[in-house]
Protein backbone atom coordinates (compact mmCIF):
# COMPACT_ATOMS: atom_id res chain seq x y z
CA UNK A 1 0.00 0.00 0.00
CA UNK A 2 2.92 2.43 1.21
CA UNK A 3 4.69 1.48 -1.69
CA UNK A 4 1.77 1.88 -4.35
CA UNK A 5 1.30 5.67 -2.94
CA UNK A 6 5.17 6.61 -2.94
CA UNK A 7 4.76 5.52 -6.80
CA UNK A 8 1.92 7.36 -7.38
CA UNK A 9 3.63 10.07 -5.82
CA UNK A 10 6.76 10.18 -7.15
CA UNK A 11 4.82 9.70 -10.94
CA UNK A 12 2.78 12.84 -9.69
CA UNK A 13 5.59 15.04 -9.12
CA UNK A 14 7.03 14.17 -12.29
CA UNK A 15 4.02 14.64 -14.07
CA UNK A 16 3.55 18.34 -12.08
CA UNK A 17 6.94 18.98 -13.24
CA UNK A 18 7.14 17.94 -17.00
CA UNK A 19 3.45 20.14 -17.55
CA UNK A 20 5.55 23.04 -15.40
CA UNK A 21 8.56 22.99 -18.10
CA UNK A 22 6.53 22.49 -20.64
CA UNK A 23 4.72 25.75 -19.64
CA UNK A 24 7.64 27.75 -19.33
CA UNK A 25 8.64 26.73 -22.34
CA UNK A 26 6.13 28.02 -23.85
CA UNK A 27 6.00 31.23 -21.94
CA UNK A 28 9.15 32.08 -22.82
CA UNK A 29 8.77 31.46 -26.45
CA UNK A 30 5.64 33.38 -26.63
CA UNK A 31 7.04 36.31 -24.75
CA UNK A 32 10.55 36.71 -27.02
CA UNK A 33 8.24 36.30 -30.02
CA UNK A 34 6.01 38.88 -28.74
CA UNK A 35 9.35 41.01 -28.09
CA UNK A 36 11.31 40.80 -30.74
CA UNK A 37 8.62 40.27 -33.76
CA UNK A 38 10.33 38.27 -37.12
CA UNK A 39 12.64 36.25 -34.29
CA UNK A 40 12.18 32.76 -34.28
CA UNK A 41 13.19 30.60 -31.18
CA UNK A 42 14.30 27.07 -32.11
CA UNK A 43 14.55 26.07 -28.88
CA UNK A 44 13.87 26.19 -25.12
CA UNK A 45 14.86 24.26 -21.98
CA UNK A 46 15.97 24.32 -18.49
CA UNK A 47 19.63 25.29 -17.70
CA UNK A 48 21.90 23.88 -14.60
CA UNK A 49 20.48 26.99 -12.54
CA UNK A 50 16.73 26.57 -11.66
CA UNK A 51 14.42 29.08 -12.55
CA UNK A 52 16.84 29.97 -15.43
CA UNK A 53 16.23 28.59 -18.95
CA UNK A 54 18.51 28.42 -21.58
CA UNK A 55 17.41 29.46 -25.20
CA UNK A 56 18.55 29.34 -28.71
CA UNK A 57 17.56 31.21 -31.53
CA UNK A 58 19.91 30.09 -34.62
CA UNK A 59 23.49 29.69 -33.12
CA UNK A 60 23.03 31.70 -30.47
CA UNK A 61 22.76 31.26 -26.99
CA UNK A 62 20.04 33.17 -24.38
CA UNK A 63 19.53 33.15 -20.50
CA UNK A 64 15.46 33.43 -19.81
CA UNK A 65 13.69 33.86 -16.50
CA UNK A 66 11.25 31.12 -15.88
CA UNK A 67 8.08 33.93 -16.18
CA UNK A 68 9.31 35.02 -19.78
CA UNK A 69 10.60 38.71 -18.51
CA UNK A 70 14.06 38.37 -18.14
CA UNK A 71 16.56 37.83 -20.81
CA UNK A 72 20.58 38.15 -20.46
CA UNK A 73 23.38 36.96 -22.85
CA UNK A 74 26.77 35.80 -21.46
CA UNK A 75 28.57 33.09 -20.03
CA UNK A 76 27.67 30.88 -17.57
CA UNK A 77 30.29 29.52 -15.47
CA UNK A 78 30.54 27.11 -12.88
CA UNK A 79 32.18 28.39 -9.74
CA UNK A 80 33.08 24.58 -8.55
CA UNK A 81 34.10 23.11 -11.30
CA UNK A 82 35.47 26.42 -12.97
CA UNK A 83 34.11 24.87 -16.09
CA UNK A 84 32.62 27.51 -18.78
CA UNK A 85 28.84 25.49 -19.53
CA UNK A 86 28.03 28.31 -22.17
CA UNK A 87 30.84 27.99 -24.59
CA UNK A 88 30.69 24.10 -25.16
CA UNK A 89 26.60 24.53 -26.50
CA UNK A 90 27.31 27.42 -28.47
CA UNK A 91 30.09 25.75 -30.23
CA UNK A 92 27.70 22.91 -31.13
CA UNK A 93 25.30 24.72 -32.27
CA UNK A 94 27.95 26.48 -34.70
CA UNK A 95 29.23 23.22 -36.08
CA UNK A 96 25.15 22.48 -36.27
CA UNK A 97 24.36 25.72 -38.57
CA UNK A 98 27.55 24.97 -40.52
CA UNK A 99 26.25 21.33 -41.32
CA UNK A 100 22.69 23.12 -42.23
CA UNK A 101 24.62 24.91 -45.12
CA UNK A 102 26.33 22.01 -46.32
CA UNK A 103 28.73 21.55 -48.95
CA UNK A 104 27.10 22.49 -51.95
CA UNK A 105 27.04 26.23 -50.95
CA UNK A 106 30.72 26.25 -50.13
CA UNK A 107 33.47 26.62 -52.58
CA UNK A 108 35.86 23.67 -50.85
CA UNK A 109 39.50 22.84 -51.50
CA UNK A 110 39.99 19.35 -50.34
CA UNK A 111 43.41 17.46 -48.97
CA UNK A 112 44.23 14.59 -50.93
CA UNK A 113 45.04 12.84 -47.07
CA UNK A 114 42.58 14.71 -45.51
CA UNK A 115 42.83 14.82 -41.28
CA UNK A 116 40.80 18.17 -40.53
CA UNK A 117 38.18 20.28 -41.79
CA UNK A 118 37.87 23.70 -41.02
CA UNK A 119 35.41 26.24 -42.20
CA UNK A 120 36.77 29.77 -43.40
CA UNK A 121 34.95 33.39 -43.54
CA UNK A 122 36.60 34.90 -45.91
CA UNK A 123 36.64 38.20 -47.85
CA UNK A 124 38.00 38.50 -51.18
CA UNK A 125 39.68 42.24 -50.92
CA UNK A 126 41.02 41.09 -46.75
CA UNK A 127 44.83 40.95 -46.66
CA UNK A 128 45.34 38.37 -44.31
CA UNK A 129 42.51 36.39 -46.28
CA UNK A 130 45.04 36.86 -49.70
CA UNK A 131 47.99 35.37 -47.33
CA UNK A 132 45.62 32.65 -45.95
CA UNK A 133 44.72 31.62 -49.19
CA UNK A 134 48.30 32.08 -50.90
CA UNK A 135 49.16 29.49 -48.81
CA UNK A 136 46.48 27.16 -49.73
CA UNK A 137 49.05 24.00 -50.53
CA UNK A 138 50.21 23.93 -47.32
CA UNK A 139 46.97 23.83 -45.38
CA UNK A 140 46.17 20.90 -47.93
CA UNK A 141 49.82 19.24 -47.61
CA UNK A 142 49.23 18.98 -43.84
CA UNK A 143 45.69 17.25 -44.30
CA UNK A 144 43.57 20.85 -43.93
CA UNK A 145 40.46 20.80 -45.96
CA UNK A 146 39.51 24.58 -46.05
CA UNK A 147 35.62 25.16 -46.85
CA UNK A 148 35.27 28.84 -47.80
CA UNK A 149 32.09 30.71 -47.01
CA UNK A 150 32.01 34.55 -48.31
CA UNK A 151 31.78 37.31 -45.54
CA UNK A 152 32.40 40.67 -47.62
CA UNK A 153 32.86 43.01 -44.84
CA UNK A 154 31.81 45.72 -46.79
CA UNK A 155 28.39 44.74 -47.26
CA UNK A 156 25.72 43.81 -49.48
CA UNK A 157 25.54 45.41 -53.59
CA UNK A 158 30.27 46.31 -52.88
CA UNK A 159 32.77 45.48 -54.72
CA UNK A 160 34.00 42.38 -51.82
CA UNK A 161 30.40 41.26 -52.27
CA UNK A 162 30.30 41.36 -56.16
CA UNK A 163 33.05 39.42 -56.66
CA UNK A 164 32.16 37.08 -53.85
CA UNK A 165 28.86 36.44 -55.93
CA UNK A 166 30.92 36.49 -59.74
CA UNK A 167 33.21 33.59 -57.88
CA UNK A 168 30.05 31.31 -56.73
CA UNK A 169 28.77 31.81 -60.85
CA UNK A 170 31.62 30.79 -62.25
CA UNK A 171 31.99 27.56 -64.06
CA UNK A 172 35.40 26.93 -61.69
CA UNK A 173 35.05 28.14 -58.23
CA UNK A 174 37.91 26.90 -56.98
CA UNK A 175 40.37 28.40 -59.79
CA UNK A 176 37.94 32.14 -60.06
CA UNK A 177 38.51 32.25 -55.70
CA UNK A 178 41.81 31.84 -56.73
CA UNK A 179 42.07 34.26 -59.73
CA UNK A 180 40.18 36.82 -57.61
CA UNK A 181 42.55 36.64 -54.38
CA UNK A 182 45.13 37.57 -56.35
CA UNK A 183 43.90 40.75 -57.61
CA UNK A 184 43.01 39.52 -61.25
CA UNK A 185 40.16 41.35 -63.12
CA UNK A 186 37.34 39.57 -62.91
CA UNK A 187 34.46 38.61 -65.14
CA UNK A 188 31.07 40.55 -63.33
CA UNK A 189 28.25 36.98 -62.97
CA UNK A 190 25.30 36.81 -61.59
CA UNK A 191 23.33 33.98 -60.29
CA UNK A 192 21.44 32.28 -57.57
CA UNK A 193 24.27 32.31 -54.92
CA UNK A 194 24.38 31.42 -50.81
CA UNK A 195 26.70 34.85 -50.55
CA UNK A 196 23.65 36.25 -47.96
CA UNK A 197 22.87 33.34 -46.04
CA UNK A 198 27.11 33.32 -45.40
CA UNK A 199 26.86 36.52 -44.27
CA UNK A 200 23.95 36.15 -42.01
CA UNK A 201 25.73 33.13 -40.59
CA UNK A 202 29.11 35.43 -39.84
CA UNK A 203 26.43 38.00 -38.39
CA UNK A 204 25.33 34.98 -35.98
CA UNK A 205 28.26 33.86 -35.16
CA UNK A 206 29.32 37.26 -33.85
CA UNK A 207 32.25 37.29 -36.76
CA UNK A 208 34.22 40.55 -36.52
CA UNK A 209 37.09 40.47 -38.99
CA UNK A 210 38.28 38.16 -41.42
CA UNK A 211 39.60 35.54 -42.18
CA UNK A 212 37.15 33.77 -39.27
CA UNK A 213 38.26 29.88 -38.89
CA UNK A 214 35.48 27.54 -37.32
CA UNK A 215 36.44 24.04 -36.40
CA UNK A 216 34.67 21.26 -36.96
CA UNK A 217 33.84 20.94 -33.37
CA UNK A 218 32.55 24.34 -33.66
CA UNK A 219 34.82 26.41 -32.09
CA UNK A 220 36.29 29.52 -33.61
CA UNK A 221 39.76 31.26 -34.26
CA UNK A 222 39.55 34.83 -34.98
CA UNK A 223 42.51 35.38 -37.86
CA UNK A 224 44.75 34.04 -39.71
CA UNK A 225 46.89 31.32 -38.84
CA UNK A 226 50.08 29.89 -40.51
CA UNK A 227 49.84 26.07 -42.18
CA UNK A 228 52.10 24.46 -39.29
CA UNK A 229 50.46 26.27 -36.56
CA UNK A 230 46.59 25.42 -37.74
CA UNK A 231 47.59 21.55 -38.00
CA UNK A 232 49.33 21.30 -34.76
CA UNK A 233 46.18 22.87 -32.78
CA UNK A 234 43.66 20.72 -34.81
CA UNK A 235 46.26 17.81 -33.70
CA UNK A 236 46.27 18.72 -29.94
CA UNK A 237 42.39 18.67 -30.30
CA UNK A 238 41.92 15.52 -30.95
Amino acid sequence: MINNLLKYGVILCLSVFVTSTIADQNTIKNSIERAYPGLKVDTVQPSEVKGLYEVFIGPQLYYVSADGRYLLQGTLRDLKTKKDLTEPKVARARANAIDKVGPEKMVIFKSEKPKHVVSVFTDIDCGYCRKLHSEIDQYLERGISIQYLFFPRAGKDSDSYNKAVSVWCSDDRNKALTAAKQGQTMETKTCDNPVLEHMALSSAFGARGTPMIVFDDGNTWPGYLPADKLAKLLDSRN
